[in-house]
């Protein structure tokens, strides 16, 4: 099995639902976000997928994010937009668009900061 992982980023501004706390304030991150995938095999190039497409997909799905009020977006409506809640539905959503029968979205983190962040992976 091969494990290939991008790194980019978004801005946003979000608060958290039910939070006692600072975070319950309209606040915003730089958030860094690292998607890992999984490949059984390499095509003829000698490649799982080509890190062009995996930054594609996963940048247009960040755009939608991108300089938005998370709390405003269809995602977010039912639910907190935490880091958490974040990771999950970048997990969901990139799996829709990238997994096949070589290749499967294996895990999500999402930073909030230099020092905290949130990963999803499936059950």
């Amino acid at each position: 099995m091969y494990h290939l992982m991008i790194k980019t980023s978004f801005a946003a501004a979000h608060n958290l639902i039910n939070y006692q706390g600072d975070c319950e304030n309209l606040h915003g991150h730089n958030w860094r976000v690292e998607v890992t995938v999984s490949a059984k095999d390499l095509d003829k190039a000698g490649l799982g997928i080509d890190f062009k497409i995996l930054k594609k997909k996963t940048n247009e799905l960040l755009d939608e994010l991108d300089h938005k009020y998370l709390n405003d977006l269809v995602p977010f409506l039912e639910s907190s937009p935490s880091s958490e809640n974040i990771s999950r539905y970048l997990y969901e959503s990139l799996s829709q668009k990238l997994n096949n029968d070589n290749v499967t979205v294996t895990q999500v983190n999402v930073w909030e900061s230099e020092n905290a962040c949130a990963s999803y992976t499936p059950d």
